[in-house]
């Protein structure tokens, strides 16, 4: 039986000091709005929804910090991590209360000039964050398509709304998988789109990313729970696959859902 590695449990001043490490990846654990809201320099939003995402493409060499609110919740998180083979996992005593006490913190605010002057030069009038332009495409679905993380980050904090959808009926995370910007899927999804939106055609983004061969972005929707079994017009995902990649993908995904529904019924019985 493998050995079970230990996580470590660090104040605020040595995860400072970790945080000054070029190769280590920051985890805040907090609700997806307290995250918009302020958080570690550098830091990515982490849930149970895409933490299989990072535990497959992170290096587990790479120092892993993790933090919460108050210092409970990222243990268990570090935990994980260990469990999967990470050899150096931190977790932050005191969590971010303790952090933001020191200000080490990014804090993106609705009324940023930075924010204002992206509004004013894609089109949009400076001072709202919901507008549309062409399309009906508003900032966020700009963003998204453009891989303005920083700017995502911001609207989100100013209080956009997620869910709006273009004239096609797209929403901001269909744009996001056109630009190909997996770190965007990520962002959008913890903030709580709807990974499943239909357009006004039926599609699906994981529809659109199997059709437009998009491997990686196929990946990424259905680590985060995208519905494969989705239908327009009697095709779903799978039947549109344009490459051997994405069919693999969409077929082992498949298989994972017909096992778990067998599973359940099983155990019904």
């Amino acid at each position: 039986m493998r050995r079970r590695i230990p996580f470590q449990r660090i104040d605020v001043a040595a995860a400072a000091d970790l945080a000054r490490r070029d190769d280590v990846l920051k985890f805040d654990v907090r609700d997806a709005a307290s995250f918009a809201r302020a958080h570690i320099a550098g830091a990515r939003h982490l849930s149970q929804a895409n933490l299989p995402v990072f535990i497959t493409a992170a290096a587990k060499t790479r120092p892993i910090l993790i933090y919460c609110y108050r210092g409970h919740a990222s243990q268990e998180y570090a935990q994980t991590f260990c469990d999967f083979g990470f050899a150096e996992v931190y977790s932050l005593d005191g969590g971010y209360e303790d952090w933001s006490r020191m200000q080490h913190v990014v804090a993106p605010a609705a009324e940023d000039d930075g924010l204002h002057q992206w509004l004013a030069a894609q089109g949009f009038p400076p001072g709202d964050a919901n507008a549309t332009i062409a399309n009906a495409t508003t900032p966020l679905m700009q963003a998204a398509y453009l891989g303005e993380d920083t700017v995502i980050r911001a609207l989100l904090a100013a209080g956009v709304q997620v869910d709006t959808r273009n004239a096609d009926g797209n929403n901001a995370l269909w744009l996001a998988c056109v630009g190909n910007h997996l770190d965007i899927i990520d962002l959008l999804v913890a903030a709580g789109i709807d990974i499943d939106n239909r357009n006004e055609s039926g599609a699906t983004a994981l529809m659109y990313a199997a059709s437009s061969g998009r491997d990686g972005v196929v990946a990424r929707l259905l680590a985060l729970g995208a519905d494969t079994a989705a239908e327009t017009d009697g095709f779903t995902a799978l039947d549109m696959a344009a490459t051997i990649e994405c069919l693999a993908l969409l077929r082992h995904a498949g298989r994972g859902q017909r096992d778990a529904e067998t599973d359940h019924e099983h155990h019904r019985a």
